[in-house]
């Protein structure tokens, strides 16, 4: 069985990609095995080495895989640089943390008590269409790091960056085994990721829906997940912030990647008291953002991943659709959809369901405590922003807000520094940071007495 990638700009045939059965995907299991013992033997030194040579091969390799993912997902092309950049500095900075996995000493009496951080064995990491590269090395850098093997399942929409960083990871030394890309059905290859014993832990990225699955099959086998599922997330606008500045930049909170994105900030809510003169800005700003050609510099926005996932947003936007203003997009060929800002009731579909394209819906508050109950008012908690010049009322807001990654007057989200995860039914646990790499291990707790 084989999946045909098609260019979402144009409609044309990229390449075929063969699907793995599950024999074979119990075969890559298996030699995952074998290579995680070994190189949970390696020296942390020169596991760090190794990261760092993988990071190098990323590096040269950024404008191949830049090119792989524009015509494969549609990014604009400078958005797909970044992404490749992105990768090469997460291996970076999880290259530091095999020497930095550092146990306890705890006082205890009558002898010695340490911990050490020992690897879990082999990772299954299950990543989504929207981003393909970077969330892949959210999961398998800092696993590798800290001893483990990683067996990666990319969306099937979009393998062809993530089967790359397997040729680079061997082209970079990394042992044989030890990280391979699995391409093939959620249904076959993710499902045996979930099944099989020798898999110690899932790193799921995709919809809730899913992830809810995923970790009921892991339960089976007490098997360890961390996911990172939907959003709903709200831009909240103060009327004492910089309103000029807060509508220039909305669009880039929720159109950034045609709306693909768990973090897009899709529920906008403006203090009612500066809703006119928001929505003015706002407007033009939309208007002015240049949705076209992904091969070329100055676009901002490509087409969606896939026709069949422009049907599924468009679903959204029937003739009963309270749309405010649309951007433009082209005509012709490709997944294409003009950035849409529709002004919707508190409660309906719109305001409340996950569309993951560029609609925005836009939502009127009266003050703050009406910010918060309507910022809340959703089963997701993963990110957000909050504008205001009142220091006082940043600090309450972003406190009282039930969401995993706000910013405050900016639209911040993902650093591979600072940890990164959702509340509620927008998932469990954290990625990234910099204590990833532990979230990969197993404490062990050993005693020594002296008498």
């Amino acid at each position: 069985m084989s999946y045909t990638v098609i260019n979402p700009a144009d409609e044309s045939i990229v390449t075929e990609v063969e699907h793995l059965d599950e024999a074979a995907t119990d075969a890559a299991i298996a030699r995952a095995v074998v290579a995680q013992r070994e190189w949970a033997r390696v020296a942390p030194a020169d596991r760090a080495r190794a990261l760092r040579r993988f990071a190098d091969a990323v590096d040269a390799d950024i404008e191949h895989l830049a090119l792989l993912e524009t015509r494969n997902s549609g990014h604009p092309i400078t958005q797909s640089r970044w992404e490749a950049g992105h990768v090469r500095d997460v291996l970076e900075y999880y290259s530091a943390s095999p020497e930095r996995l550092i146990g306890k000493q705890i006082p205890v009496a009558g002898g010695l008590d340490v911990t050490f951080h020992e690897p879990l064995g082999v990772v299954g990491v299950i990543t989504p269409w929207n981003f393909p590269m970077t969330i892949a090395s959210w999961g398998f850098a800092p696993a590798l790091a800290a001893g483990n093997a990683v067996v990666l399942k990319p969306a099937e929409w979009t393998p062809l960056t993530s089967l790359r960083l397997g040729e680079l990871a061997l082209e970079a030394g990394l042992p044989e085994g030890l990280f391979q890309v699995l391409a093939g059905r959620g249904s076959v290859v993710g499902e045996r990721f979930v099944t099989n014993p020798a898999v110690r832990k899932l790193v799921f990225t995709g919809s809730t829906e899913v992830g809810k699955r995923i970790m009921a099959g892991a339960a089976d086998q007490v098997k360890r997940v961390t996911l990172e599922l939907g959003g709903k997330s709200a831009n909240i606008v103060f009327a004492d912030s910089d309103i000029e500045k807060a509508a220039a930049t909305a669009p880039y909170s929720v159109f950034d990647n045609a709306g693909q994105d768990c973090c897009a900030r899709s529920r906008l809510l403006v203090q009612r008291s500066v809703y006119d003169r928001f929505m003015e800005g706002f407007e033009q700003a939309v208007k002015n953002v240049k949705v076209g050609d992904p091969t070329l510099e100055e676009t901002e926005v490509g087409p969606l991943v896939t026709l069949a996932h422009r049907e599924s947003v468009a679903s959204f936007i029937d003739d009963s659709a309270p749309v405010a203003f649309r951007g433009s997009a082209p005509d012709g060929p490709g997944a294409w959809f003009a950035p849409t800002v529709v002004t919707p009731e508190r409660g309906s579909r719109l305001a409340t369901e996950e569309i993951f394209g560029p609609v925005v819906s836009v939502l009127p508050f009266d003050d703050e405590a009406d910010a918060i109950a309507l910022a809340n008012d959703t089963e997701y908690g993963l990110s957000g922003s909050i504008w205001t010049n009142d220091l006082g009322r940043g600090i309450r807001v972003a406190r009282a807000v039930e969401g995993g990654n706000l910013s405050v007057n900016s639209h911040s989200s993902v650093r591979y520094s600072t940890p990164f995860g959702g509340f509620k039914q927008s998932g469990l646990g954290r990625e990234l940071g910099p204590d990833a790499a532990e979230h990969f291990t197993e404490t062990k707790n050993v005693f020594f007495a002296s008498e």
